[in-house]
């Protein structure tokens, strides 16, 4: 069985690499950053890069831009919003907005994987106004109401 739908993609720079599963059991494609020269993330920074690719979703699905584990625990490197939306009606180039949180500077080289990218579907929501919602054994209880960190 295949769950796999179809995706047109579009280089805007000759050199811009595709995004590219892993391994066979990946939920995330990994993002390639597409730049003339490094660029230099200095700590408690943020920039957005480019990947030099732009894709045609299919109506009822998004794609997800989410940091890779390997930048985080090593550098302290990720994404600003996490995850970040790509509507399927966006034609424009996906960039990624990447900060570093780490303590040094960290440099970002053409080629390199700087995120994961999920497809995923999406539900449309149809609202129905009422007056009172349903009783739950929460209620509205949040932000840690357990007392459990």
């Amino acid at each position: 069985m295949s769950d796999e739908i179809a995706v047109k993609i579009s280089r805007l720079r000759p050199e811009a690499r595709l995004p590219r599963y892993m391994t066979a059991a990946a939920a995330g494609m990994d993002l390639y950053v597409t730049l003339d020269e490094e660029v230099i993330l200095a700590a408690g920074k943020q920039v957005m890069v480019p990947t030099g690719i732009a894709i045609a979703l299919p109506p009822g699905f998004e794609a997800q831009v989410r940091p890779r584990s390997g930048l985080a625990a090593k550098y302290g490197v990720t994404l600003v919003n996490t995850p970040g939306t790509i509507d399927a009606d966006y034609r424009g180039e996906i960039s990624v907005i990447l900060i570093n949180h780490g303590v040094e500077d960290f440099v970002i080289k053409d080629g390199e994987r700087i995120a994961q990218m999920i497809v995923a579907p999406v539900s449309r929501c149809q609202w129905s106004l009422v007056d009172e919602l349903d009783e739950t054994g929460r209620g509205g209880g949040g932000f840690g109401h357990t007392g459990v960190s």
